[in-house]
Order: structure tokens, then sequence, then C-alpha cells
């Protein structure tokens, strides 16, 4: 009995001795348990919860173990901003939904050369089509977002006066039908069995694989009967959708002329890869790359802008009073013509209260980890290489000594005394740094056109004033299910 108590002694005194060392001139941070580390006191509901409340502690920089993964949490925007300039973190974090199923294909799980030149390839292709501040298919972007935010506005004034319903499949639908039409170059009807099922299948996609899944940090987990079924879901759905991008892709080949341009993503990855030596298309334009890249495309777009839209309804519908002084600003510029994106500039409020709904609901509370590619040092503290960097946006856009009062919904706090939009660098909707979202402008698009078409059109407030706003954390923050009451405005 003495034997076996010195062994357990000296081995528990060689653990933590081992703790000790590794953790020797890495950032503060909490203790942790053996293999598992600080998993069990993780919120898995709400994950960025326990990581602001950390930060409260240890400070805006501070490290915690996760299973087999060193995470650093971030909360300071200028360091943030460094940090991310870096190319040693422009890596990805070593998460096992994300390398293990997605194998670093695509663009989001991406590194390296590989993530270098599809972002090229998919900034070019962005700006080509019109989703950028300048140039001449702008006009052709702006047209094909207001076609689809006009077909949500028909959707819900045929639904009868004062329609209450959840937006969420209309404007899925809707938004979802542009993105298909800019990725793949279709789209479906509302009750096409396919696009059911793709809009399905991306919506439980975002639940299973979240930041703070158990599976992502000790994949030994999947020989479980509970993961491998998720596992079996997520594998299943990814080999089904790439089986229908096949099927796209060889629709569109037919199609294709190399003397004309591309009119989609789908169109240009071809025709860039009729441009490409053998051994550039076998590195980057393979088809396990294409099916990926278009798989991020669809559902990064579609998932993200969509949520936004989501919350700033649910908020304004919650304040009528801000919606009123928004749609007084638009019948006042607008003068009852539909809105351009020349008129972005000189509608303030309403942008003001884009950003106040990205702020106080960020879709990616936890930011976007990356990981880093080699050791560095941030702020004297040692960064080891293949270390998750979490750029925690709840914590910078709820922090209460930067935003007065940070649960209220107040587009104002983003205006200056001129009346002018100011943006704080603790607002950071898009991220920053080299792996910031390539499709921000398109985004700012896309959800300028979108609001204010609706508000132009419709007055709304909540059926239910006990809705809750926490929201559900998965890969995304997205609004509990909820009613509108939409009401037609007379012109």
């Amino acid at each position: 009995m003495v034997l076996v108590v010195l062994i357990l002694v000296t081995a528990l005194t060689l653990l933590v001795t081992y703790y000790i060392y590794k953790r020797r001139g890495l950032p503060p941070g909490p203790w942790g348990l053996p293999i598992i580390g600080f998993l069990p006191w993780l919120d898995p509901i709400a994950p960025y919860l326990t990581l602001t409340k950390l930060s409260k502690k240890y400070g805006s920089i501070y490290g915690l173990s996760l299973g087999n993964v060193y995470a650093v949490v971030l909360t300071d925007p200028k360091i943030i901003k460094s940090l991310f300039s870096n190319d040693s973190t422009t890596g990805r974090a070593p998460l096992y939904l994300t390398h293990g199923i997605m194998k670093g294909y695509g663009l989001i799980c991406a590194e390296g050369e590989l993530w270098r030149e599809q972002r090229r390839f998919v900034h070019n292709c962005i700006r080509q089509f019109g989703g950028s501040k300048i140039g001449p298919q702008r006009t052709k972007m702006e047209k094909l977002i207001m076609t689809h935010a006009n077909e949500f506005v028909n959707y819900i004034g045929n639904s009868g006066e004062d329609t209450a319903l959840d937006p969420l499949e209309p404007l899925r639908h809707s938004l979802g039908s542009a993105i298909n039409l800019f990725v793949f170059g279709i789209s479906w009807s509302r009750n096409d069995d396919i696009w059911i099922w793709l809009q399905e299948i991306q919506e439980e996609g975002t639940k299973h694989i979240g930041v703070a899944g158990p599976l992502n940090f000790l994949p030994f987990l999947r020989f479980l009967p509970k993961y491998q079924r998720t596992m079996k879901f997520l594998l299943d759905g990814k080999h089904k959708t790439h089986e229908l991008y096949q099927k796209i892709i060889d629709e569109q080949v037919g199609d294709l002329d190399s003397d004309k341009s591309a009119t989609n993503i789908l169109q240009a990855f071809l025709l860039e890869k009729t441009r490409k030596s053998e051994e550039i298309v076998n590195r980057f334009y393979n088809d396990q790359q294409f099916y990926h890249l278009l798989a991020d495309l669809f559902g990064a777009g579609l998932d993200t802008t969509l949520t936004t839209l989501r919350w700033y309804l649910m908020y304004l519908a919650k304040n009528k009073s801000i919606q009123e002084n928004i749609r007084s600003e638009i019948n006042d510029v607008l003068q009852g013509r539909p809105p351009t994106l020349e008129d972005m500039p000189h509608l303030p409020l309403l942008e003001a209260s884009i950003c106040e709904a990205q702020r106080i609901r960020p879709v990616v509370p936890v930011g976007i980890p990356h990981g880093t590619m080699a050791e560095l040092v941030i702020e004297g503290y040692r960064i080891p290489k293949g270390t998750m960097i979490v750029p925690l946006q709840w914590a910078m856009h709820m922090n209460e000594e930067v935003w007065n009062d940070p649960e209220k919904f107040d587009p104002y706090r983003f205006l200056d005394d001129e009346g002018k939009v100011v943006k704080n660098a603790h607002f950071m909707p898009f991220q920053i740094g080299k792996r910031m979202c390539v499709g921000d402008e398109l985004a700012r698009m896309i959800l300028f056109l979108f609001v204010t078409t609706i508000i132009q059109n419709f007055s709304f407030v909540l059926e239910n004033e006990e809705v809750d706003f926490s929201g559900e954390c998965g890969i995304t923050l997205t609004p509990k299910s909820h009613k509108i009451k939409f009401s037609k405005i007379m012109k």
C-alpha cells in the first residue's frame, strides 16, 4: 500500500513539474486537469462567456489548455492587429473537426501556400463580380442583391396584412438565392428539394462544428457512440454536398467558353484551371479543393450575413423609436425611390444601426481562431508553434469600459457630434489582419441594401416582447426562434 502511494505521489510530482516547465514563459491563465485541461469548466453552450470572465481575471492576454490544444485568448485590439499582420499567425487552429474532416482544404481551413493562392483567387473573383468599393461591375452586383431583397419584401407582403412570422426561412431563401448565383451560377425555387436539403444540412452542420465542441480537442472521443454519430452526420453531409457540386460543375463545363469572362465563382475556378500548369492545378486547383472552396463560400457567405440580418431585425423590432428614426432618415434621402449603393454615405444612422447589431451580437463571438505556424513572442510571453489564437470578439464588443451599457441597443454610440459614423478599435465584426473576412465589402453591400429595402416597406415589431436575446452558439451565435409582425407601409 505504501509503495502504491509513493508511486502515485512520484507520478503526480513529475506531472506537476513537467506542467510547470512546459508553461514557463507562457501567458498567465487557469490551471487544468491532465489530458482534458480546462475543458470541464468551459461552458459548452456559451463558451465566449467563460472566456470573457477569464479575461477579467487574467487580463487581455492569457493562455489555457483545452484538451490537446494550447490556446491563447486576446481581448486587446492593438495586440490582435499587430499579431494578425504577422505571417506566423496565418495558420488555422489545430481543431480536430476542421483539420480531421476538412483536411486543410477550402479557404477557411487552408494554410500556407494553398491559403495564399486561394485567397488571391477569391479576392480577385469578388472584385471582378462587383463585390468591392469600386469597379465597373459594382452596379451589376447591386442589381443582383436588390432583386433578392425585393423578393423577400414581396414574399412578406403577400403573406397577409400584419403577418407575424419567423423571418429565418424567407430571409435564408432570398439571401441564399443571391449567394447561389454568385457562387454556383444557379439558384433553386423556394420549394425545391435540393435547396431545402442544402439549407437543412448547412444549419445542422453549423451547430455540430462549434469551437467549444470537445471533439475538437479530444480526438479519441470519436470512438464513442455519441460522437461517432456526429462524425457520421458531418462526413455523410460533406460527401453528399460534394456529389451535388460535381453535378453542378458537370452541367456548367459544357457551357464554359474560355474566350468569355466567368460570371460566378464556379466558372472562374474552372477557367483558372485551364490557365495554370499541371503542377499548380494538382496543388491548388484539384477536385477536393474545389468542393471545399465552394462549400466555404456558400456556407460562410450565407450563414454570417443571414445571422446578422436576423439580429438586426430583432433589435429594430424591439426598439420601435430607433426604427422610426432610421425610416425618417431613409425617406428624407431617398424620397420614395429604391436604394442604391451610392446612398450608403448619406444614411449614417442606418449604417450606425448595422454596426450596433454587429457589435451587440457578434456573429462569431469567439472570433475565428488562428494557429501559430512558428513560435513567437507576444507582450513578452512565449507562444509555441501550433497554438490556437482566439481573438475574443465578445469581450471586445461588450467591454463596459469601452461601451457604456453594452447590452443596450444604441446605434448613436457609432455617431459623433456631427452625425458622422465613427468606429471604435474594439469593434471588429470582420476581424482584422491578413486573414480578415475576404468578403467584408460584399457583406456590407448586402446588409445595406436588404435592411434599407425592408425598412422602406415595412414597420415591424416583435410578436412577443419576452423574446430571449441570448442566442444559440454553434460556429455562429444565432437568434433563437421568434416571430416578427410586419405591417406594410402605405406609399
